[in-house]
């Protein structure tokens, strides 16, 4: 499991991508290929598009490996000390012969041990092919999984 993650700052928005979770549905690059340019480097251009459009493409992304925080929110949080908090309630969607899909943060203990705290969307495999467990990497399409 890859632990990179890349940033990338228009000066009001920055995106975070974490190469190792995403499942690849193309959906960034296919919606919003000014921004999201996978033949180019680096793939993510933040001048290619205004901040609310950045966003409101970030937040179709299934698996969460696009996420985004607010530049001035993130240094008045730093400031004053707050960290995150976490939701109350778990939201949880079973996709039609696809991956479960948490869409609020969560915490996730690896069997190896390892911990991590995921925000956005993750992506979960349900079909059990998943060469990238315990995160969906869209194998449930090649093997053609009915759940």
């Amino acid at each position: 499991m890859s632990q990179s993650t890349f940033k990338y700052s228009n000066g009001e928005v920055t995106v975070v991508w974490k190469p190792g979770v995403c499942i690849h549905s193309k959906i960034c690059w296919t919606k919003l290929l000014p921004v999201f340019n996978p033949t180019k480097r680096p793939w993510v251009n933040m001048s290619g598009a205004d901040t609310q459009t950045i966003i409101e493409q970030v937040r179709q992304c299934p698996s969460g490996a696009l996420s985004y925080f607010m530049n001035e929110e993130a240094a008045a949080d730093r400031r004053e000390g707050v960290s995150g908090e976490r939701a109350e309630i778990m939201n949880i969607e079973v996709q039609p012969d696809g991956p479960i899909l948490i869409t609020t943060a969560c915490h996730i203990k690896h069997s190896n041990g390892e911990e991590e705290t995921r925000t956005g969307r993750t992506s979960l495999c349900r079909c059990g092919a998943s060469a990238n467990k315990p995160y969906c990497d869209s194998s449930h399409i090649r093997i053609n999984f009915k759940g």
